[in-house]
């Protein structure tokens, strides 16, 4: 996702006809706490192309798949964790790659000494 992706931009009625439902669904997805579009000063809701997608995304799990609003949760809140694990992973495989690269520079040096 780039930054792009989530600046606020839409309306609530055009992110209701970009997905295909109406706003009072896109309202009560907000009250369950699926979707958390950006609020002007004037309290108006403005959807980036993230939540479009997001919405998107819920549409196909309940129309296609018959996931039930509950579900939805369920399924958005593990995808939410495992997108965070995901990043923990990267980060350590990180961190494993500088420690190798260390170690090997240590024996270089070690090896360097007793030369």
């Amino acid at each position: 996702m780039t930054l792009r992706d989530s600046e606020p931009r839409y309306v609530i009625s055009i992110a209701a006809r970009m997905v295909g439902i109406e706003s009072y669904t896109l309202r009560y997805y907000e009250r369950c706490g699926l979707v958390k579009p950006y609020r002007s000063e004037g309290n108006i809701r403005y959807y980036s192309e993230s939540d479009v997608e997001c919405l998107r995304h819920i549409k196909t799990l309940m129309n296609n798949l018959g996931v039930n609003l509950a579900g939805v949760e369920v399924i958005m809140r593990m995808a939410e964790k495992m997108a965070e694990m995901q990043r923990q992973v990267e980060e350590m495989e990180s961190e494993v790659k500088q420690f190798r690269q260390a170690g090997i520079e240590m024996k270089r040096n070690i090896k360097k000494k007793g030369d």
